[in-house]
């Protein structure tokens, strides 16, 4: 139900040597993945809650001697960038945070910087990345995302860029609360509410559950308002007859189960083990943690850019053979059946068993489509064909190199590739360029406000 991406804790709040420690810090530019660039003594810390050309005080969080840089979080703005704002969600803003001697939550680390400010850093991250791995000049804007944005929101939320996530993943604390993991820690943070969640999941209260035996709760409630769904992972050890009496927290109207995040197995507790979700006029069906865009607006916004760009080039067009690769549950494979009709045919495929198993079900009624469950490269050379067009849309890591050579050797007219990091995006535009391709089109979302994540859509074809 969530992101492509891990949010497995990698280090404690303060290790190191040094860690704990404070220092005062001229803040240079953004960097990806969060945080910006200062130096200390000759030596590169990377802080996260600054804002370019501000003058901070900073806790030391990630310090060892021997590390090629340090890690550090703001604790109080010495000299203040016109574009700070007071952070909307108090467990985030990390000067309030450590003063109560804790580390912030992670989630919400742009929190303390005005929406379009936010915006125009991440559109610097995204030239700088195109620039320095794909030796790219471009730099193209981060336009927000919803009916009604407006400055910066959807109108939904008043401009303010909260109620979006869909989807949420929690964490648990030792005494059995809901919570969420400070950045780079094990530490949980007891959470009362998630302002960048939908009210839908607000309403179940999970803060108000007593969870103890759970150690992970995702939740995902669609933007059509069917059925939200709880999943819990469950400690080692933990009875059925836990389960249950958590299950019975909840409102009889919410589907509730347990699933492995290991190996994504989902079992039924109570009501149905998948969520429907709706986009550019077709139903989906999403088991238990299988993937789905988590921004409200996101699946809308993302097929209309690809099928523009596909549609303009006159790449995608009733007869057409095309494929949708790492296709999930079928978001983008339904829409382009209906554009290449029963005349053409759509190859479809995803790595994961059980959102494979989803996406036949989504697309039964489209004879034209061929669903595969199996890795991209593989089908790939065991179904060699004329691809008019391939839409990309891998996880966070990117297609990587081999997948690369296998589309360009696979002489599609044109790539569509959809992408959540711009630093692997980047990666993979510069393997294609070394391959004699180049970028044809490119826009960028903010799908993630008050976060450092962007989206990005861009359109790839051969050089002539």
């Amino acid at each position: 139900m969530t992101a492509r991406t891990s949010t497995t804790p990698t280090a404690t709040p303060d290790a190191g040597g040094h860690s704990g420690e404070e220092a005062v810090l001229d803040v240079g530019p953004v960097a990806h993945g969060g945080h910006c660039v200062a130096r200390h003594e000759g030596r590169v810390i990377f802080v996260r809650h600054a804002i370019p050309g501000e003058k901070v005080r900073v806790r030391l969080t990630d310090a060892e001697d021997n590390a090629k840089f340090w890690r550090a979080d703001v604790i109080e703005v010495l000299e203040a960038s016109p574009d700070r704002v007071e952070h909307f969600w108090r467990p985030a803003d990390s000067g309030r945070a450590w003063q109560q001697g804790r580390p912030p939550v992670g989630g919400a680390e742009f929190g303390h910087i005005a929406l379009p400010r936010q915006r125009s850093l991440k559109a610097d991250v995204l030239a700088e990345q195109l620039r320095r791995l794909a030796g790219v000049e471009l730099s193209p804007a981060v336009e927000p995302v919803g009916a009604g944005t407006g400055d910066g929101g959807a109108a939904f939320d008043g401009g303010m860029g909260l109620g979006w996530r869909t989807r949420a993943s929690f964490s648990v604390t030792p005494g059995g609360k809901l919570g969420m993991h400070a950045h780079r820690s094990g530490h949980i943070v007891p959470v009362r509410e998630m302002p960048l969640a939908t009210d839908a999941i607000n309403a179940l209260q999970l803060w108000n559950l007593d969870l103890q035996g759970i150690e992970r709760v995702e939740v995902a409630a669609p933007a059509n308002g069917s059925r939200p769904l709880v999943l819990l992972a469950p400690a080692p050890g933990t009875k059925a007859k836990r389960l249950a009496a958590v299950a019975a927290q909840l409102p009889g109207d919410v589907s509730v189960a347990s699933f492995d995040p290991v190996t994504e197995d989902v079992t039924q507790l109570r009501g149905r083990t998948w969520v429907q979700e709706s986009a550019a006029g077709h139903d989906y069906r999403v088991t238990g943690a299988g993937f789905w865009q988590i921004h409200r607006d996101a699946p809308d916004t993302l097929v209309g850019t690809v099928t523009d760009f596909l549609h303009c080039g006159g790449f995608l067009h009733a007869g057409a053979v095309v494929a949708d690769l790492y296709a999930g549950a079928g978001l983008f494979t339904a829409v382009l059946a209906d554009a290449v009709g029963e005349t053409g045919s759509v190859l479809s495929v995803e790595g994961a068993p059980g959102t494979s198993r989803d996406a036949r079900k989504n697309l039964h009624a489209a004879p034209q489509v061929e669903i595969i469950q199996g890795r991209v490269e593989r089908v790939l050379r065991q179904k060699p064909r004329d691809f008019d067009a391939l839409i990309l849309d891998p996880p966070r890591a990117g297609a990587g190199k081999a997948v690369v050579g296998q589309l360009v050797a696979a002489h599609p007219r044109a790539i569509a590739y959809v992408s959540c990091d711009p630093a692997s995006f980047a990666r993979d535009v510069g393997y294609f360029r070394q391959s004699g391709w180049d970028l044809a089109g490119l826009r960028a979302f903010d799908l993630y406000p008050h976060t450092h994540h962007l989206e990005t859509v861009a359109l790839l074809a051969p050089r002539p």
